[in-house]
C-alpha cells in the first residue's frame, strides 16, 4: 500500500520553500503639510527690519546687562555718554555709567518694543569697553551689523612670540589689517589680548579664521591672498556652482631645520681600567700625618699658617706702596727743578 509524502506546512521551519520579503519605504512627508515659506523665491538668509507693529504689548520682565571698563576709558566715556544715551533712548533702552565702580549697564524699559535690541545694547557697551570709538560702536545697533570679540591672549603661551604675531597681524603701518578690513567688509581693532570685529556674519567668520590662524603661526598674507582670489571668482556667474578649491592656492607648512656645524671631538684612547679615585679629606690627612695630631695642635698649626700668610701679604703690599711713593717723589722733584730753571732764566 503506497502512501504519498506529506506536504510541507507553511509554518514548518524545515520547509524548503522561501518567501521573498517585501520592502516598504517609509513616507516621511506623510503628515507634513506644505508651509507658506516652502518657496524658492524666498531668501531665508535675508534679515528683515523690525517694525513696532510686530509687538502688541510690552515685555513681561526687565533684562539688563553690565560690563566693566578700564580706568583710561573713563574720560572718553564721560564725554561721549550723552551721545550714547540719545541713541539708546530712541530704542527705549536705559543706560547708566557708574564711575565709582567703573561699569556700564543697559536695561529694557516698559516702552521697549524690540526684544532683540537689548542684546545689541550689550554688544555696544562691550565694544565701548574695548576702546572702539563711540561713533563706530553705535553702528552695531543696526540689524545688518554684528560684532565679535576674539580672545587671543591664550592662543600663544610665550609672551614675546605673542607680541610678534600680534604685530604680524597689524602689519607695517597697519597695512595688513587694512587689507583684511577691505576684503571682509569689517571693522577690526586689535587691543591688548582681544580683537574686536564688526561686520556681517560672513565677514566675521572669515576675519576670525584669519586672526586665529595668524596666532597659529600662519602668516595672514596667505589667507588674504585666498580671499582676494575668492573675491574675483565670485564676480563670474559661471563659477557659482563650481568647487573653487582647484583655483585656490594650498600653502603647506614646511619646517626647514638649519644644519648645525658638526663638532669634531678627539677620540679618547680606550682603556679597560677606570679612572683613579680622588682622595678624600681623611686620606689627605693620613698622608700628611695631620690625622694623628690632636685637635689643639691642629688648630695651632692653622693659626701659625694664617699669621705667616698675613705677614707675607703685608710685606708685599708694603713693597708696592713704597714703589708708588718713590715714583711720586721723583715726579715732584722733576717738576720743582723745572720751575727753578725757568725762574733763573
Amino acid at each position: 500500500m503506497s502512501s504519498s509524502p506529506p506536504s510541507p506546512s507553511p509554518n514548518d521551519p524545515t520547509s524548503e520553500t522561501k518567501t521573498s520579503p517585501t520592502v516598504t519605504k517609509k513616507n516621511h512627508n506623510k503628515y507634513r503639510k506644505p508651509k507658506p515659506w516652502d518657496n524658492d523665491t524666498i531668501d531665508h538668509w535675508k534679515q528683515e527690519a523690525w517694525k513696532p507693529e510686530y509687538m502688541n504689548g510690552s515685555l513681561l520682565e526687565e533684562s539688563s546687562f553690565a560690563t566693566l571698563f578700564p580706568k583710561y576709558r573713563e574720560t572718553y566715556l564721560r564725554q561721549t555718554w550723552p551721545l550714547i544715551t540719545r541713541s539708546l533712548d530712541s530704542h527705549k533702552i536705559s543706560c547708566t555709567l557708574d564711575l565709582l565702580e567703573g561699569s556700564m549697564s543697559v536695561s529694557t524699559t516698559r516702552g521697549t518694543v524690540d526684544p532683540y535690541i537689548i542684546l545689541k545694547a550689550r554688544d555696544l557697551i562691550k565694544l565701548l569697553a574695548r576702546s572702539i570709538p563711540a561713533e563706530q560702536a553705535l553702528k552695531v545697533l543696526n540689524d545688518d551689523l554684528q560684532c565679535d570679540v576674539i580672545k587671543i591672549g591664550g592662543l600663544v603661551r610665550n609672551k614675546e612670540r605673542f607680541v610678534k604675531r600680534r604685530q604680524r597681524l597689524v602689519g607695517p603701518d597697519g597695512a595688513t589689517l587694512k587689507a583684511l578690513e577691505l576684503l571682509t567688509n569689517c571693522y577690526i581693532l586689535v587691543q591688548g589680548n582681544t580683537v574686536a570685529v564688526m561686520g556681517g556674519y560672513k565677514g566675521l567668520k572669515e576675519a576670525r579664521n584669519v586672526i586665529v590662524e595668524c596666532f597659529k603661526n600662519v602668516h595672514p598674507v596667505y589667507n588674504i591672498k585666498r580671499l582676494m582670489i575668492k573675491r574675483e571668482l565670485a564676480k563670474d556667474s559661471k563659477l557659482a556652482n563650481v568647487n573653487w578649491e582647484r583655483f585656490l592656492p594650498s600653502f603647506t607648512k614646511k619646517n626647514v631645520q638649519t644644519k648645525k656645524p658638526r663638532k669634531v671631538t678627539d677620540k679618547k684612547v680606550y682603556t679597560p681600567f677606570p679612572n683613579a679615585q680622588a682622595k678624600s679629606k681623611v686620606d689627605m690627612q693620613l698622608d700628611s700625618g695631620e690625622y694623628f695630631v690632636n685637635e689643639r695642635e691642629r688648630e695651632a698649626v692653622k693659626r701659625r699658617e694664617k699669621i705667616s700668610n698675613a705677614a707675607k701679604n703685608a710685606g708685599e703690599r708694603r713693597k708696592v706702596n713704597e714703589k708708588v711713593y718713590e715714583k711720586g717723589f721723583k715726579e715732584v722733584e722733576e717738576v720743582g727743578v723745572g720751575e727753578v730753571e725757568r725762574e733763573v732764566e
